[in-house]
């Protein structure tokens, strides 16, 4: 598919075709790379995406230890 460059204030961009963007369920963004001389757009997904079902399964232990006081601050 070809595309365009568009004016975009001092800048210049493409339109993406609703059709195409339909493509994409939980699309947050694009990943701009250039390898090759070639311009890719990889797809972001919503960072967190999956995270309520992982805790869900999780046990709930703490990652560290919530034992330290505040003066132990200084010998860590």
């Amino acid at each position: 598919m070809q595309v365009s460059l568009i004016d975009i204030g001092t800048s210049k961009g493409i339109r993406l075709p609703a059709s195409v963007l339909k493509m994409f369920d939980s699309l947050s963004g694009f990943e701009l790379k250039v390898e090759k001389n070639r311009i890719i757009l990889d797809t972001i997904e919503e960072p967190r995406k999956g995270w309520e079902e992982k805790f869900k399964n999780s046990s709930n232990e703490l990652l560290i230890d919530d034992s330290l006081d505040a003066e132990d601050w200084d010998d860590l």
